[in-house]
């Protein structure tokens, strides 16, 4: 009883810790879902190869979008014409670099870490789309040559109704319902499984990590990279439900490094990014995308220990004082989001069934009044007849 005591309060106290950010920042992606236009990426991204990395990189900061909700957009990139560079850069950079992301990493490890963690990653994202364009020249200069050949009906027709005739556009009518939608519907339920395995995780790493352990696996720093990387790479979490197991780790004494490198490989590596990466780029494109990730977050990971030194957790502690009002109302809001979005789809299937029912009854009923009605008619079809023949008969 006593462990499972101190497990809910450790699972109470990284959701206090970092609810109140995640919550704000989900609005504000709501709110940047509606300003920025569906088509702002694809729209700037051209075809030279150090330009589209770039720019995807950069174009990923401002979209309210996880590591999740990632892959689809993604995919429409490469289908526009996007390079292979620009997709894994866009990839990489898109989940991190997203307010909900910053502030929960702010609400964890503060602002220097913050800092380090979104410029890093900027950094990491426009070298693995540089190296992965270096090794595709070939293969982007034969897609040019196709896309060139596909466009030359444009040349021919002039008729609006032609292949390439754009249209533009229509602004979108700021919604406050639709800010809500967005960010505590779509956005959420994206990540909301993942947050849900992330804080019961950490919490778990509190509890039932030894801190005796922990000291001797922490204790050799590069032994530790290499192990929190294997370890974090097949880990399907996204930026931010990592950073509730990150802070767990890091209060059983994992170097700051380490939680750098964890953070980084862990929503950018996941299985699920790798073989989305596999399918829609190439066996060689994986290869490019794992290994320079690898090679870098290990060399920041390595920046971070030496010149940043031991790292402070702000929102975080094993003395953890009482919360607040507004971080329990955070709290409560986001746990019961968390299984409105678990738990909604088996309502709507049950919903479903019961409508299949209903018509089905309906159907059913149909065909008796259906049956109900012939009979009559038949019956007085008969009696009319009957009539017709006496008569005749007299």
């Amino acid at each position: 009883m006593e462990l499972a005591h101190e497990f809910a309060n450790n699972f109470l106290k990284l959701l206090d810790a970092f609810s109140v950010y995640v919550m704000v920042g989900l609005f504000v992606a709501g709110i940047l879902k509606q300003i920025v236009p569906d088509n702002f990426v694809s729209s700037h991204l051209g075809k030279d190869s150090t330009g589209s990395v770039v720019k995807a990189t950069l174009f990923g900061i401002p979209l309210p979008v996880c590591s999740c909700s990632v892959i689809p957009l993604a995919q429409g990139l490469k289908k526009e014409g996007a390079s292979k560079g620009a997709v894994q850069s866009f990839l990489i950079s898109t989940p991190i670099t997203g307010v909900d992301s910053i502030l929960a990493t702010y609400s964890l490890f503060g602002w220097v870490f913050t800092v380090f963690r979104v410029i890093s990653s900027i950094i990491i994202a426009i070298t693995v789309g540089l190296v992965q364009n270096i090794f595709e020249k070939k293969d982007t200069k034969v897609e040019v040559l196709k896309e060139e050949e596909t466009a030359s009906c444009c040349s021919t027709t002039t008729s609006s109704s032609s292949c390439c005739s754009s249209s533009t556009p229509q602004k979108k009518k700021f919604s406050f319902i639709a800010v809500l939608k967005y960010g505590y519907g779509t956005l959420f339920s994206d990540m909301a499984k993942a947050l849900l395995i992330g804080l019961i995780l950490g919490a778990l790493f509190i509890t039932f990590m030894p801190q005796e352990y922990s000291k001797i696996l922490f204790e050799n720093q590069f032994l530790t990279y290499i192990v929190v990387m294997l370890f974090a790479m097949p880990l399907y979490t996204c930026a931010t439900a990592s950073l509730p197991i990150a802070a767990a780790l890091m209060l059983q004494g994992m170097s700051g490094g380490a939680a750098f490198i964890f953070l980084t490989a862990g929503p950018a590596t996941s299985a699920v990014t790798m073989s989305i990466v596999y399918k829609m780029l190439g066996k060689r494109a994986l290869i490019i995308y794992i290994s320079t990730i690898f090679v870098l977050a290990l060399i920041f990971g390595i920046v971070y220990d030496t010149y940043f030194g031991e790292l402070v957790l702000l929102g975080i502690s094993h003395e953890h004082e009482s919360s607040s009002l507004i971080e329990s109302l955070a709290s409560l809001s986001m746990l019961l989001l968390i299984f409105y979005h678990l738990f909604k789809d088996k309502f709507s299937k049950k919903e479903e069934v019961k409508s299949c029912c209903s018509s089905d009854e309906k159907k059913e009923e149909k065909k008796d009044n259906a049956v109900f009605t012939t009979s009559k008619l038949t019956n007085t079809k008969m009696n009319f007849s009957n009539q017709s023949f006496k008569t005749t008969k007299k």
